[in-house]
């Protein structure tokens, strides 16, 4: 019983090391995956934010820029528009949730007009449950303002999640093999 006590602590001892790395290792592919993915959500919306701010600081309607149809937040992947006036009061919008034009966290504005490249990129939820990868631009020219475009994050929170799912399978698969190894070899040494 003795021995057996002293062999367990033996492969424990020189497991344990494994284990920490491969966690950590693990945890590491999962947040740099899990970053690269969420990071991507915004591109487009960048795009179209910086080029719609670019047509709007050039003296473009805000209201010509705003599609004649609304998209409902919580159930289109579809990105849509919000333009406000410098004053972060709405002019136009192409998105509703409930019925209704969302509101947008005052805050934001000032952040927008801090940053230097005059942009933020963010999470919204205006509601539990529906979530927007959007970006804020502040533009400038004879009536300054901000457009905002955004998009749900639905489908990227299902890849997040099939991610987390893979990774936690690769860190099982890891964790019992390199045990295994260990238990093995030291089988091999007794």
């Amino acid at each position: 019983m003795l021995k057996s006590n002293k062999t367990v602590l033996h492969i424990l001892k020189a497991w344990i090391p494994l284990a920490i790395t491969i966690t950590c290792l693990s945890g590491l592919i999962y947040l740099v995956v899990q970053q690269d993915i969420r990071i991507g959500a915004n591109d487009p919306q960048i795009q179209i934010a910086e080029d719609l701010g670019s047509q709007l600081s050039a003296g473009q309607n805000p209201l010509m820029l705003i599609p004649p149809t609304k998209t409902d937040m919580s159930k289109s992947l579809a990105n849509y528009i919000m333009i406000f006036d410098k004053d972060g009061k709405s002019i136009g919008s192409s998105v509703v949730l409930d019925g209704k034009e969302p509101v947008l966290p005052q805050g934001v504005f000032a952040n927008a007009k801090k940053s230097q490249e005059n942009e933020i990129r963010f999470t919204w939820q205006p509601k539990t449950g529906v979530r927007s990868a959007a970006v804020l631009v502040y533009y400038k020219g004879e009536t300054p303002g901000f457009v905002l475009i955004g998009r749900s994050l639905r489908e990227i929170e299902i890849r997040e999640g099939q991610q987390e799912m893979i990774v936690f399978a690769g860190w099982l698969a890891t964790m019992f093999l390199s045990l295994s190894s260990v238990f093995i070899v030291n089988l091999i040494k007794s």
